[in-house]
């Protein structure tokens, strides 16, 4: 992928000042990103010097140069949730018809559990469902029902890593008539020990190509004395039954490099979060010749950009 000379895009000093506790705020990353009109808008993760976690809108009219909208996105029935949440975060984004789901993450006292809400303006936002039995995060809607079913990749997390988090090795996929109640089809993919994915989740929600749908994913390789290295790659998998894996790359696509990307919060980290394709044919596929600009944390403290064609996606798939 090539990154944008204007990076990072966003950093902290970008966020707009929301008194009390919003004000000189730490890091922003981690957005979800979709295309409404002619507008690009990213769901930011703001971090308050608090370490608590917000989540706040920025747009732009050529996806580069964001602005962003001095408010904190308020999710109506939220606090109708029987557990306390602490952090909700990493917000993927879907359009399913006329309306934009987000997928997001939030910290509970029984572990990390995914919600969706929803939105058709990006002004109010309602929740939809919350939770469920097993801890899991990296939750990304599939834009279209399969047989008349909701479809999520999702990560769940098993692995204990040293004295740290618990995190996860495989990605699976999951259905639902209501996206309130999720049921587990199985794994999809698994990480591959001692290479750059030996620890995976799933990246942007994934793009219908007439090859397969194209899945942005990242991986982190943890036999580095030193840090753990967060990198993004791609798989593709089957249109009928995304449980298949046609291809995968041996590669990564993005890994950290620039100085912001290498120092900060959380050091060594791009984090493929939000993707916004070019043109779709008027079948609705992605056409090969276009962009893909996909938006990363880096470091867990700013924003960045980097763009690639559908079709060196593809290709980067099977190498």
């Amino acid at each position: 992928m090539k990154r944008s000379p204007a990076n990072p895009i966003l950093t902290r000093t970008d966020i707009p000042d929301i008194p009390p506790d919003v004000v000189d705020v730490s890091s922003v990353f981690n957005p979800g990103a979709i295309r409404v009109g002619d507008r690009d808008l990213l769901l930011l993760r703001v971090q308050t010097r608090g370490r608590e976690t917000v989540l706040m809108v920025a747009e732009s009219g050529d996806g580069e140069r964001f602005s962003v909208r001095p408010r904190i996105v308020e999710i109506a029935g939220l606090k109708t949730v029987a557990e306390r949440l602490y952090h909700i975060y990493d917000p993927r984004l879907t359009r399913i018809d006329d309306t934009i789901f987000v997928v997001f993450a939030a910290d509970t006292d029984s572990g990390c559990r995914l919600g969706v809400a929803q939105t058709v303006d990006f002004e109010s936002f309602e929740l939809v469902g919350f939770g469920g039995p097993e801890e899991t995060r990296n939750g990304v809607l599939f834009p279209e029902r399969l047989e008349g079913r909701f479809l999520r990749l999702e990560r769940p997390n098993r692995v204990q890593l040293a004295g740290g988090v618990t995190t996860g090795s495989e990605i699976e996929l999951a259905e639902s008539d209501d996206l309130v109640t999720w049921h587990s089809l199985g794994p999809v993919m698994a990480g591959r020990l001692h290479y750059w994915d030996e620890l995976i989740g799933s990246g942007p929600p994934p793009i219908k190509t007439r090859a397969g749908w194209l899945h942005i994913y990242h991986g982190i390789a943890t036999h580095f004395a030193s840090a753990n290295i967060y990198q993004a790659g791609v798989v593709l998998l089957d249109l009928a039954d995304p449980r298949r894996v046609l291809a995968r790359g041996r590669n990564n696509i993005l890994e950290p490099r620039e100085p912001w990307e290498l120092v900060g919060q959380v050091p060594n980290v791009v984090f493929p979060s939000g993707a916004i394709v070019a043109g779709y044919d008027e079948e609705g596929f992605a056409r090969p010749e276009s962009i893909v600009r996909v938006y990363y944390g880096a470091a867990d403290t700013v924003v960045g950009l980097a763009t690639a064609t559908i079709s060196e996606l593809l290709d980067a798939c099977s190498v």
